[in-house]
């Protein structure tokens, strides 16, 4: 079931180029942690991966800065610190 994970997500990248997708709000790209959740840890963490990413990407957040920090508030309230968030969404 992991390798029908994995094929899905490498069609997903062949049939939609980069340029074409929405930008992630994180530096790893949910396409590309979802694989290397599912490839290095199985079907299950890349299923999880999957659901957590699908709740907390999306263009619903704030960003704050508290001590000299960026950081993303998601529309559910996860915090996520400036190390994970992608660069473009810091500019």
């Amino acid at each position: 079931m992991r390798i029908i994970l994995l094929l899905i997500i490498k069609i997903y990248w062949i049939v939609l180029p980069k340029s074409k997708r929405r930008r992630c709000l994180f530096k790893t790209s949910c396409s590309n942690h979802v694989y290397s959740k599912a490839k290095s840890e199985g079907l299950i963490s890349g299923l999880k991966a999957l659901k957590f990413r699908m709740k907390n990407c999306n263009p619903y957040y704030n960003i704050i800065e508290i001590n000299n920090e960026k950081i993303l508030i998601s529309s559910r309230h996860v915090l996520f610190k400036e190390k994970v968030i992608n660069q473009s969404i810091l500019n």
